[in-house]
């Protein structure tokens, strides 16, 4: 919601301010299709150079966050900490019954109770492998954190590489306005035996290329990046969190006590209380039981 809201007060106060100061919007309606051919076929063509298929079908994936912001939400979180409580439980308990939850996750009665999680590849593969190390004696904390954190940045850096796409667009966008620009001009040179009036209309429609090369580098592009950059920063505290308690798991803390030390790290806008994390585990242990 937030991102119309954006995207309207951009448009009404660039354009209203203009029209207010006594400007027409009749030159640039008129010479916005043809600047947009140029400066918007450009700059798609410099980002299909400079990325894979990969890459391309992922940043058009990812500018919906722009729109729908974080992934995870608050109560996420808590199915989060709800679920690893659940799996640490049953690894401290009995780590046979364990093998059936970490070995098939999509037919786990413990994973199943949380669909969106089960859904997400990464959560469960994150949970799943590390559980499995500890249950194969690959037990140090201090090295499955750091196989964690190497793990963790890699994917990271793969998941930032639709805002530095949009940001190298954005970058590029007010030379390629520049350019039509310049075209621009060229095309007015040619036709220096019109009267005034026509000169003067061509050289307006021609910086309408500078104009909008700007305006979508820092009006639009840049800040879908910086959007894009914000949301997927926002969504590693998901993985961070998982990181956080399993850690814990491993330096022998009792269940409770890993859970609270996830609860803790969360971001305070997405963290569930201790009252309501507290009241959803009883009611796991009392399920259990």
């Amino acid at each position: 919601m937030f991102g119309v809201i954006g995207l309207v007060v951009i448009f009404v106060m660039v354009f209203g301010g203009y029209m207010l100061a006594g400007g027409k919007l009749g030159i640039i309606l008129k010479a916005m299709p043809f600047e947009m051919v140029m400066i918007g076929g450009a700059a798609l063509g410099t980002f299909l150079l400079s990325n894979d298929l990969v890459s391309v079908k992922q940043t058009a994936k990812d500018i919906g966050k722009v729109f729908k912001g974080p992934k995870w939400k608050p109560a996420d979180y808590r199915d989060l900490l709800c679920l690893l409580f659940e799996l640490v439980r049953i690894a401290r308990t009995n780590p046979v019954a364990l093998e059936e939850h970490i070995e098939n996750p999509s037919e786990s009665a413990v994973f199943g109770r949380y669909p969106r999680i089960q859904h997400d590849h990464e959560s469960v593969e994150l949970i799943c492998d590390t559980l499995r190390a500890a249950s194969m004696n690959y037990d140090d904390p201090h090295q499955v954190e750091e196989v964690l954190d190497k793990r963790m940045e890699t994917n990271q850096h793969h998941a930032m590489h639709s805002s530095h796409a949009l940001q190298s667009v954005a970058d590029a966008l007010p030379a390629l306005g520049i350019v039509a620009a310049v075209l621009g001009i060229i095309k007015t040179m040619g036709a220096l035996d019109q009267p005034p009036e026509i000169l003067g209309k061509m050289i307006g429609g021609a910086l309408v290329g500078t104009f909008l090369g700007v305006f979508l580098a820092y009006g639009i592009v840049g800040p879908f990046a910086t959007r894009v950059k914000t949301v997927t920063e926002e969504d590693n505290h998901f993985y961070l969190l998982i990181r956080e308690v399993l850690i814990a798991n491993l330096y022998s803390h009792a269940p409770n006590i890993c859970i609270e030390v996830g609860r803790q790290n969360t971001p305070h806008h997405v963290r569930p209380t201790f009252s309501d994390l507290e009241e959803a585990m009883r009611a796991l242990k009392q399920d259990a039981a």
